[in-house]
């Protein structure tokens, strides 16, 4: 698979092949419990309600039990009755946070450049300048294969100040580093542009050799866990049958007249 660059003055150059990383099997499935790692992490407990023991007023029997003929009923605090408590509501001090192992983020983040791949939505970006201006980066991205007003990350090997400070001011454009690359950015990306650099900074972090799937999350290949070793004895199929029918075959009964 392969992707086409353009010069900084938005010119096509050549195309590039896509290292293993932008290769490998999709896991759908982890890229959605990635993202929801992620996003509920980012949440903050706003809504806050009291219950029967914060609100105030008097914790006496309204009336008495019996003789009233009215239905029975207890303090004013009761979430029954108007004013009280509320019953499993929400709460401010209520834990949202998910915890998630490296590998499958990692495998995570390489399942969403493979189907971003998959969609041809990736752009190499051979270098850029040191020029700091919005209007030369706008230039820019009329003469990429883009639209403009979809949303657009571009991926640096580094912090670039040139390219960071000209981006920041057109709307739905998003500069990141390959260290800080995420599943929310990644999947909501409608374009993808990445510096040349980028790209092979991001195999030799995600990458784990040419023959693996990086989007498994112990590493090894889709095949099995572990390669069998060459003096390890080859099970045939006649000695699996002949095993199979030995086991099947009923034992003969002896007995006093025999």
């Amino acid at each position: 698979m392969s992707i086409t660059i353009f010069t900084a003055t938005g010119t096509k150059k050549g195309t590039m092949d896509l290292p293993s990383v932008f290769t490998g099997r999709i896991n759908r499935a982890l890229m959605h419990q990635a993202l929801v790692v992620q996003q509920s992490n980012r949440r903050t407990n706003i809504a806050h309600v009291k219950n029967r023991g914060e609100v105030a007023g008097s914790t006496k029997k309204l009336f008495q039990q019996k003789g009233t003929g009215r239905a029975r009923r207890g303090p004013v605090r009761s979430p029954l009755l108007r004013g009280g408590g509320k019953t499993f509501g929400p709460r401010n001090d209520r834990n949202f946070i998910k915890d998630m192992p490296k590998s499958m983020r990692r495998a995570a983040i390489a399942s969403c450049l493979a189907w971003q791949a998959k969609r041809e939505k990736i752009i190499g970006l051979e270098n850029y300048g040191d020029s700091m201006k919005t209007k030369t980066f706008v230039d820019l991205l009329k003469k990429l294969p883009v639209e403009i007003g979809r949303r657009i990350v571009v991926v640096l090997p580094d912090h670039h100040k040139g390219l960071e400070m000209s981006a920041r001011n057109v709307k739905r454009v998003k500069t990141l580093t390959c260290n800080y690359l995420n599943v929310e950015d990644l999947t909501g990306a409608h374009y993808l542009i990445f510096l040349t650099e980028a790209i092979d900074k991001i195999q030799e972090i995600l990458g784990r050799g040419k023959d693996s799937d990086p989007s498994s999350p112990s590493g090894y290949d889709e095949a099995g866990d572990s390669e069998e070793s060459d003096d390890a004895p080859k099970k045939t199929k006649k000695t699996a049958i002949s095993k199979a029918k030995a086991k099947s075959k009923p034992k003969k009964l002896i007995t006093n007249n025999q």
